[in-house]
């Protein structure tokens, strides 16, 4: 893999995550890893989740990017205007 990149979405449920990272997946040359929570103190409105990191392969194209970040906006626009 070439680059990584961090994503957060404070708040997001942890399945909200995972099915981001599924939609992710699917995107030619690009893995995804779901970030555990790293703070010390269980709390119901912290995600279970501290983030993803995106995996971009060396020879991903623009088109890959491109894609990823229609699926990132869309679940931005979906779920963090509702938290």
């Amino acid at each position: 893999m070439g680059t990584k990149e961090k994503i957060e979405f404070a708040g997001l449920p942890l399945t909200v995550y995972r099915e981001i990272a599924a939609h992710l997946h699917q995107v030619e040359g690009v893995e995804v890893d779901l970030i555990p929570q790293s703070s010390q103190q269980f709390d119901y409105n912290q995600s279970q989740i501290g983030g993803l990191c995106i995996s971009w392969a060396a020879n991903s194209g623009l088109e890959s990017r491109q894609r990823v970040n229609q699926i990132l906006a869309y679940y931005q626009n979906r779920y963090m205007n509702h938290i």
